[in-house]
């Protein structure tokens, strides 16, 4: 299978080619430069690898949660290549990406992802390793107060940007269950595609015009008075 990966929702941008079985990546950092960044990037991966747009099989970007904007960005994208091929996308949530991210270079089994979501919130999912190595998500994800997350009766590591801003609250909260914590992981074109994979193995890609974002809080897009109306 030759696969396209895209995510641009954080400070993170990347892009990610899988080549049967074989993953190549571009990565960087951005305040705002994604939209500048990620066409440029895909274009080098495919030369690289010697394909053309028509040569893919299938697509894949990060969905959300995230920055308004750069969940556009990356849905935008995928949108207009696969319109332009009717290829199938594979829509990959943002925060299994980072828990993905995670378990391919750990050996813990069980990770608590918060992501920042601002406005005193973050985005918050609990996901295990399956038995074939993919993140699988434990309950549901959610956009919550870092004091009033649910977690299951198990041992884990803290992951994600939410650790960093919220931290105390997280590890009141989680009390002896967190193992250890880090704040530095980001969403990455490169777990978009290995889950993908996975997600179209399960025949859970779908057609262009269902390959839409997603967005866990109400209203993301207006201002902060706006929502507390």
């Amino acid at each position: 299978m030759k696969l396209l990966a895209v995510e641009t929702a954080t400070e993170a941008c990347s892009a990610a080619l899988l080549v049967n079985g074989e993953i190549t990546e571009q990565f960087t950092f951005t305040d705002n430069g994604h939209s500048k960044l990620i066409l440029p990037m895909i274009d080098s991966l495919l030369a690289d690898a010697g394909l053309q747009p028509s040569d893919l099989d299938g697509l894949a970007f990060g969905c959300g949660p995230g920055s308004f904007t750069g969940v556009r960005i990356a849905t935008g994208i995928i949108q207009g290549i696969a319109f332009a091929l009717a290829l199938p996308v594979m829509p990959v949530s943002n925060l299994a990406a980072v828990a993905q991210d995670f378990f391919d270079h750990n050996d813990e089994g069980l990770a608590f992802v918060a992501m920042d979501a601002r406005m005193n919130e973050i985005y918050w999912a609990v996901y295990q390793r399956n038995t074939e190595g993919y993140a699988e998500l434990l309950g549901k994800e959610t956009v919550i107060a870092a004091s009033t997350i649910e977690f299951p009766d198990r041992d884990g590591v803290g992951i994600g940007t939410g650790w960093n801003a919220y931290s105390h609250e997280l590890l009141t909260r989680l009390s002896h269950r967190i193992i250890r914590y880090e704040s530095d992981n980001l969403p990455r074109a490169m777990a978009v595609a290995r889950l993908a994979t996975e997600g179209f193995k399960l025949g859970l890609a779908v057609p262009v015009e269902h390959a839409m974002p997603i967005y866990l809080r109400d209203k993301v897009a207006k201002k902060e008075c706006e929502r507390t109306r």
